[in-house]
């Protein structure tokens, strides 16, 4: 068997802020395995600035993993668990190689066309064009939007958020917000108060991640649900990864397979949380459709009704065509559309 890695940049359709920042281009990597006439594709998923394998080393790591195959499917990932998103490409590639069709990855009702709700996403920017963000997608059918919220003025943000729960009731509309760790320790309580007022289904990553202590406070007396994302970032040991949890007792969860380790690590996550008595949901960390197509297939697989963030594909200028598709704020798996032509001399020569 032979492997090899190539490095692919996705291009923004318009510019995505954050409080990190605003995204105009996002590097990837794709592994693949050749193994006689069968072919297998994967991506690894780096998040630059964000993902705990963002290091110098990553292509040479990359290069190493393509080189070790002989370690196996169960050796490999063991020696690559502080670069999850390599394992992520690997676990694809290997699944890809072994079916029958390279992107169809798990049998589910999802391929036979039954859909994933999905929540839409409303980036940062001014007030105007997040107003227009949000009338796009209660038109396209979205009943689910996540608000990115810490970059702007807070007082602008609620005031918008304010609006859109005046013009849909909670019956009506489920919010969420993602503060990418915004807010200060000593302002998260009143600001968290002031969101719960407009009945928000919960929050992502109020305050910046290590502040362990501090987290925990406020999720044992926060009235709005807090959902942990970069808290678990870099905790790549399965009984750190539930000391974690029982330590904050968060009331969420948000899983990234390409920042957690793959499926098997995503999985170590659900299990102890599960235990814990603590909810999640899968989302998707600006990969391509093919990690997304993986992120999707694996998801559909987990019985999950609450919308899930697989909004992500059409983002991109120069993403992949493929059978995925948003309608209605679902994601869909439409049969009768093909991957794209030459996908595979793309990336694998």
């Amino acid at each position: 068997m032979k492997a090899a890695f190539k490095k692919y940049t996705l291009n923004f359709l318009r510019p995505g802020g954050t409080s990190r920042g605003v995204l105009t281009r996002k590097d990837t990597y794709f592994i693949c395995l050749c193994d006689g006439d069968h072919l297998g594709i994967g991506e690894t998923g780096l998040f630059p600035g964000l993902s705990a394998d963002d290091r110098p080393d990553y292509e040479s790591r990359l290069q190493w993993a393509c080189d070790q195959l002989q370690m196996g499917r169960e050796g490999l990932p063991e020696a690559l668990r502080e670069y999850p998103s390599i394992v992520f490409g690997l676990e694809q590639a290997q699944l890809s190689l072994r079916s029958p069709s390279p992107f169809e990855l798990f049998p589910s009702g999802f391929l036979k066309g039954e859909p994933i709700p999905i929540n839409g996403l409303i980036w940062m920017g001014d007030l105007p064009a997040m107003r227009q963000q949000v009338r796009e997608k209660i038109e396209a059918g979205f009943r689910c939007l996540k608000f990115k919220v810490g970059a702007i003025d807070f007082e602008a943000e609620l005031g918008l958020l304010k609006e859109v729960r005046k013009a849909f009731g909670p019956g009506d509309l489920e919010i969420r917000v993602d503060a990418n760790g915004a807010f200060a320790p000593g302002e998260a309580p009143d600001k968290l108060g002031r969101l719960a007022a407009l009945h928000l289904h919960s929050i992502e990553q109020p305050i910046a991640p290590g502040n362990r202590e501090a987290m925990a406070d406020l999720c044992a007396r926060t009235p709005l649900p807090i959902a942990l994302d970069e808290e678990l970032i870099g905790c790549f040991d399965p009984s750190e990864k539930r000391r974690m949890l029982e330590a904050v007792r968060p009331q969420y969860i948000i899983l990234k397979p390409s920042l957690a380790g793959g499926f098997a690590g995503s999985r170590e996550w659900i299990e102890a949380a599960g235990s814990l008595g603590i909810g999640w949901w899968v989302t998707s960390a600006l990969e391509s459709n093919i990690g997304l197509n993986a992120i999707a297939q694996w998801t559909a697989t987990l019985g999950v009704a609450m919308p899930q963030g697989l909004g992500t594909g059409s983002l991109f200028s120069n993403n992949f065509a493929s059978p995925l598709e948003v309608a209605g704020g679902k994601l869909w798996y439409r049969n009768d559309q093909p991957w794209e032509a030459n996908i595979n001399d793309k990336l694998c020569t």
